[in-house]
């Protein structure tokens, strides 16, 4: 009885606190949280082995979605808002109902039980934490040129965790070392909250959404509009074209992901820094990388592992240069490089304007 009265004054106490304050654009913000909760939940074998549930969730999603519109303040939210809140909450509690027991499913069978749930357990997490206590510390230095900044562009939590950490551990000076991380709206806030509880020493982190950044369209990226293009998802998922591309490798799902191919627009996300190191998020760092700041690219946009080793690695497995445009400028022969780490001069990029180039050279 104590334990429910000190809840239930809790509760009091933090209504008391939230009315006062009266965050602006709360409702709106409320139903994009728990949109984002929903599809989590969704991504779960656990729920979709429940089909009413599903049903039930995809309604809820569907009903917000349509409720939230271009809603950017609570102003613009039609009157049955509160009535689409409450409907979703109740359906998540459904589903949060299941969560301890989500490592039960087939899925879970091949996973430890911990790692199966984690996505959700963080991103709950997330959501029970006030604002204040979702910011990161160290935010004045993001855009200090004076710093070693690292940009990784993931969804996977646990791989993006062990090349922040693996990095900042072998740092001589963690404290001058930022890391931008951009991932998807999905994994979001469980990224947020796995960062928030286990901070990578003193560097500073910053996890964005890529779904914010306004300017990333098909209008403005030849990259995102050929990426949704029939073509291009029949030739990723269409089991008959893998028996016929000699070349497995580039028929991975995964380059379908924009995350995947945010690397050429590094200066449009980092519009104030002069210098980035790339890491991928498959690689360790097993020593201090401060070094590679220094290095003299002597004009050139990009410092990288040469990887000419392997054929696939040669400018005619990346190119089409059936485009004469192509054909004039690059030799097929010539060395590509591998990704996982790589210097960019965003100074230099800008100055020879690759972005564009990128958008000319881009096979349709």
């Amino acid at each position: 009885m104590q334990g429910k009265q000190h809840i239930e004054s809790s509760s009091k106490v933090n209504n008391i606190k939230h009315h006062d304050e009266t965050p602006p654009n709360v409702r709106v913000r409320k139903l994009k949280d728990q949109l984002i909760q929903a599809k989590v939940h969704l991504s779960l074998q656990a729920v979709r082995n429940i089909p009413h549930l599903t049903r039930e969730l995809r309604l809820r999603v569907k009903e917000v979605s349509r409720t939230i519109g271009e809603a950017s303040k609570d102003s613009d939210l039609p009157r049955n808002a509160n009535v689409r809140m409450k409907e979703i909450e109740q359906s998540l509690m459904k589903a949060r109902q299941i969560q301890d027991d989500c490592a039960t499913s087939l899925t879970a069978k091949t996973l430890p039980k911990g790692l199966h749930c984690l996505p959700l357990r963080l991103t709950t997490e997330y959501y029970n934490l006030n604002s204040s206590q979702q910011q990161f510390p160290n935010q004045e230095k993001l855009e200090d040129p004076g710093l070693y900044h690292y940009a990784i562009f993931s969804d996977n939590i646990l791989a993006t965790a062990v090349v922040v950490n693996s990095t900042a551990a072998h740092a001589k000076d963690s404290s001058k070392h930022v890391f931008h991380i951009v991932t998807d709206r999905l994994n979001y806030a469980a990224m947020r909250m796995w960062f928030l509880a286990n901070p990578p020493g003193k560097a500073a982190v910053q996890v964005q959404n890529i779904e914010d950044f306004a300017w990333l369209n098909s209008s403005y990226s030849p990259v995102l509009k050929q990426l949704s293009s029939p073509s291009m998802i029949d030739y990723y998922f269409k089991a008959h074209r893998a028996s016929s591309d000699s070349n497995l490798k580039f028929q991975n799902p995964k380059y379908l992901s924009i995350l995947n191919h945010l690397r050429f627009y590094l200066p449009e996300i980092f519009p104030n820094l002069k210098k980035v190191l790339f890491l991928d998020d498959d690689v360790i760092m097993q020593k201090d990388l401060t070094g590679l700041w220094s290095i003299n690219l002597k004009g050139n946009v990009n410092g990288a592992v040469e990887t000419c080793t392997e054929s696939f690695h040669r400018f005619d497995r990346y190119l089409n240069f059936s485009n004469p445009l192509i054909a004039k400028n690059f030799d097929p022969r010539a060395c590509g490089w591998a990704y996982g780490m790589n210097v960019f001069d965003l100074v230099e990029w800008k100055k020879q304007n690759i972005t564009e180039l990128k958008a000319i050279v881009s096979p349709e």
